[in-house]
């Protein structure tokens, strides 16, 4: 996994959510989909997971065999209904 520290530090401010969180994610996931909601330049990916009993959304794209960590968040009320039936 690989990550920019300026990434890091906007993603805890705009989410509160460190980056870290985005490790536990990415091992635990129960599902992954790939975002094309927009022209990234590359596939990204969004990868949903618990932590602490709370479900998180943590998006990245691939570098090879690398996860390219770009942001975690909470997932939103629609989210949380699709994923946790």
């Amino acid at each position: 996994m690989e990550f920019d520290t300026a990434t890091v530090e906007a993603n805890r401010l705009k989410h509160g959510v460190a980056l870290a969180v985005e490790a536990t994610i990415l091992m635990n996931a129960m599902g992954r989909i790939e975002d094309d909601r927009q022209d990234y330049g590359e596939k990204r990916f969004n990868a949903f997971g618990l932590v602490e009993q709370r479900l998180f959304v943590c998006s990245y794209p691939m570098r090879g065999a690398t996860y390219r960590l770009i942001s975690v968040r909470k997932a939103s009320k629609q989210e949380r209904r699709i994923w946790l039936r």
